[in-house]
């Protein structure tokens, strides 16, 4: 008897799709209760609004300020960034006179360097345009391009566990396979002009040049972020380069180190921005973050996820399909990516 070989992206749809049913199954169960446990939520202060956006933004009709989330990788779209969201709720912001400052959340271990640069220079103009100001809460990771962006504001609170700094830049990482591939007899042939356009080609090691093109542009995306750092933290070239040698900072070494103003929990944030900016005015605080509109696939894997969380043997899953559910970055990192020069 023979038996064909199933297609490996064919096996993981099954599979999560099998997953999916069992955890879908299981949440009927509770369906009652967590309708119930939605119907009871209130937010913190009864002052705040919660706005759930993603191809429209509905702004306030009176004064209030703009808590506006930044969650996830930077790049130019995932599950929970988008970075035409961000740069069009900021646009929105700076159009209207409703509108009395912004109160940036970062929780985000960093991205593209393209994308970062965007959005700090679109609040650069927003406070420039407006006057209004622009103040930081990080969360539990505030690190490269989420620690970029954030030097566009004027103050920067981090909870008290928050991973911030991780002041760098990846330029790249290249894998040769040229050995490899010569030991099993296998050849490539690349028809090209310019030697070195098949930079970073598998089936070639790479030159001294090459290295050199690379790390010359790594040089001046890190110059970009260390100049940005100096400005918005009032610190020396040369303090901020013994800091930004890529690593993570805690929120108290952050705060040694004069990368951060204070400690504390958003709601003193909120208090501080509201004492030093408008004297006990007391304007409502307005939630703003991306939330994209979700497909069957999206669906599909989100319960997989979940039932990744709930296992009592995480490492039930097959790799193929742990690879699928996983997320694609979970650690600090400002990377230039080439198909988006900055």
């Amino acid at each position: 008897m023979k038996f064909r070989r199933i297609n490996k992206g064919t096996a993981v749809f099954a599979v999560v799709a099998a997953l999916s049913l069992i955890i879908s199954a299981f949440n009927l169960t509770q369906a009652a209760s967590g309708a119930r446990r939605k119907a009871e939520f209130r937010p913190e202060k009864k002052a705040d609004k919660l706005f759930f956006f993603s191809k429209k933004t509905d702004l306030p009709k009176g004064a209030y300020i703009a808590k506006l989330h930044i969650r996830g990788v930077i790049s130019e779209l995932n599950n929970t960034y988008s970075q035409k969201w961000i740069l069009d709720t900021i646009s929105n912001l700076r159009d209207d006179p409703n509108n009395k400052g912004i109160l940036l959340f970062i929780d985000s271990p960093g991205g593209g360097v393209y994308e970062s640069d965007e959005v700090y220079l679109a609040l650069e103009s927003y406070k420039k345009q407006t006057e209004r100001p622009v103040y930081a809460y990080f969360a539990s990771i505030a690190a490269s391009g989420g620690y970029y962006i954030g030097c566009a504001s004027d103050y920067i609170m981090a909870n008290r566990n928050t991973l911030t700094g991780s002041i760098g830049v990846i330029a790249g990482q290249f894998t040769d396979l040229s050995q490899l591939m010569e030991k099993w007899g296998i050849k490539t042939t690349v028809i090209h002009s310019g030697r070195n356009k098949t930079l970073g080609n598998l089936s070639e090691p790479i030159t001294p040049e090459q290295r050199d093109i690379m790390q010359s542009i790594s040089d001046e995306c890190y110059g970009q972020f260390t100049d940005i750092v100096a400005e918005s933290r009032s610190l020396s070239k040369e303090a901020v380069y013994e800091i930004a040698d890529g690593r993570i900072y805690t929120a108290r070494q952050a705060l040694e180190n004069g990368l951060i103003d204070a400690i504390g929990s958003f709601d003193d944030l909120s208090d501080a921005m509201d004492r030093r900016e408008f004297d006990f005015a007391g304007y409502e605080v307005t939630d703003l973050f991306y939330q994209r509109e979700e497909t069957l696939y999206d669906l599909i894997m989100g319960a997989a996820r979940k039932l990744q969380r709930q296992a009592e043997f995480p490492g039930c899953l097959p790799d193929a399909v742990r690879s699928v559910i996983e997320p694609e970055m979970s650690f600090p990192a400002y990377y230039y990516d080439s198909a988006h020069p900055y």
